[in-house]
């Protein structure tokens, strides 16, 4: 269960980022620079965490080494190949963020999210392409569910088809992709390390990938000291650090499939924040589009603690 709630605290975290954006952009903030310093801050804190980490293990290696103690699974060694492939794996973050931003230039926020929030098939459909096998009738439902209600959440019967930009769709449908390959990726890269140093590789990997695209000149014209700096903090607590942080707990315990469907309580927080922060209309048909979501999440888990035990059950009876 705490694997469970780790993603789901992950995806929470980066339904808060739409409503940082928009703030930031209100105060005449370019793209760069606010992924920037979001990657810039969460880079610092994922490092911070890290040394944290290698501090503590060090202190405790200190004081029990004198004690014999039952033996435990020791977290691998990071090699340089590993940090690597960490660093490689942690790039589809900054594509992801660069694509959906992007796509907010040519088509409705509404129609950007639930163009992003198509990962939800995307990566059970990766998964499934990948072990060759389909998914069972309650993946089916579940996706079902997400699907409806991310069309009714994010208010696309409220727009018209001359709002549709194909560019913006075809931005949309990859920050979709990118978004779930980082969900899969998070998951396959070295998870036997330790989460902290493998959130810290992820992180500077996209920093780096950041910088080749955007050089970082908020840091020499002085626009860092000011409001872009609560801006960037914010964005990477929520979205470079926390996010990365916890998948790389949860991912590799749950699978990439049950981490992507789970993912789509990102969706309903964003309307939340909106609604409340933004002051932003939401309607009656967008709040049971946020109610069919938060229904999609929870059933796969519902239908475990149901149909699970009860199999549980009919197996024991049946050895007796």
């Amino acid at each position: 269960m705490k694997y469970l709630i780790s993603v789901l605290v992950g995806a929470m975290s980066y339904g808060i980022l739409s409503t940082i954006v928009v703030l930031a952009y209100g105060h005449g903030y370019k793209l760069g620079e606010v992924v920037g310093t979001q990657l810039l801050t969460g880079c610092i804190l994922a490092w911070l965490l890290a040394l944290y980490t290698k501090l503590r293990a060090n202190r405790n290696e200190r004081s029990t080494a004198n004690v014999t103690a039952p033996a435990k699974a020791v977290p691998t060694r990071l090699t340089w190949k590993h940090r690597v492939f960490l660093m490689m794996a942690g790039a589809p973050t900054v594509v992801t963020g660069l694509l959906y931003y992007q796509s907010l230039r040519y088509i409705p926020a509404s129609l950007a999210i639930i163009l992003l929030f198509q990962f939800t098939w995307i990566s059970v459909l990766i998964q499934a392409v990948s072990k060759r096998q389909r998914p069972d009738k309650i993946t089916v439902l579940t996706l079902i569910l997400l699907f409806g209600g991310t069309l009714l959440a994010a208010g696309i019967l409220n727009q018209g088809a001359a709002e549709f930009n194909l560019l913006g769709l075809v931005l949309g449908l990859l920050s979709a992709v990118s978004y779930s390959m980082f969900i899969i990726f998070s998951g396959k890269a070295v998870p036997s390390a330790h989460p902290a140093y493998r959130s810290a590789w992820m992180v500077t990997g996209g920093l780096v990938l950041l910088c080749i695209l955007f050089p970082p000149t908020f840091l020499f014209n002085g626009m860092l000291w000011g409001p872009l700096l609560l801006f960037g903090f914010l964005l990477g607590l929520f979205g470079a650090f926390i996010p990365p942080l916890l998948f790389a707990i949860g991912v590799p315990h749950i699978g990439g499939g049950m981490a992507g469907i789970l993912g789509a309580v990102e969706l309903p927080v964003a309307v939340l924040m909106s609604s409340f922060v933004l002051q932003e209309h939401v309607s009656l048909l967008q709040w049971t589009g946020v109610v069919l979501v938060l229904l999609g999440v929870v059933l796969p888990e519902l239908y475990k603690l149901r149909w699970g035990n009860g199999n549980a059950q009919a197996v024991s009876s049946s050895s007796v």
